[in-house]
């Protein structure tokens, strides 16, 4: 089985509003969600292979806050093109992966992430508490039933977990 982790970044600040969408940083609540998020990983044993991460400054400080969870393995690829990428752009995105790949976790935004994984989850397998609000530093769990990521289509995910900020305390 493979594992897809999508992993919405932290709460980002709005206190400069002369910086560009892509340059925000992480606020200070933000910040707190993605230490206590790796701080998750490291306890449930998430080990990801491959680290897919936005280029967006958020999106990089999120993974920079939560990396010492993920343990020294993981290659982290940072990709413009997960900016602001929709659901069928990430699916395409997921597809060129090299199949040996066990585990891969997608760092991105909404709304594209939440429907990623709305696409990748079939009905009666968690699929409901994805519908409502994916919220920042939202991190989901999925099982895949493909063996392949070149195979990767609807439906072809289960939700394992799903782990809010909120959740972690």
């Amino acid at each position: 089985m493979k594992r897809l982790y999508l992993l919405r970044h932290a709460k980002s600040s709005w206190d400069d509003p002369g910086l560009a969408d892509h340059d925000r940083p992480l606020a200070p609540r933000g910040r707190r969600a993605a230490d206590r998020l790796g701080r998750h990983c490291k306890r449930e044993g998430i080990r990801p292979a491959l680290v897919l991460c936005s280029s967006a400054t958020r999106a990089r400080d999120t993974l920079e806050r939560i990396r010492p969870g993920l343990g020294p393995q993981a290659r982290v690829e940072a990709d413009r093109g997960l900016y602001a990428a929709s659901a069928t752009e990430l699916l395409e995105r997921l597809r060129r992966l090299p199949d040996a790949l066990p585990s891969v976790l997608l760092v991105g935004h909404n709304p594209g992430l939440q429907e990623l994984a709305l696409l990748l989850v079939h009905e009666g397998a968690g699929r409901e508490r994805l519908e409502g609000k994916l919220p920042t530093g939202a991190l989901a769990t999925l099982t895949l039933r493909r063996l392949t990521w070149s195979g990767l289509h609807p439906g072809d995910a289960q939700l394992t977990e799903l782990v809010r900020p909120r959740d972690l305390g």
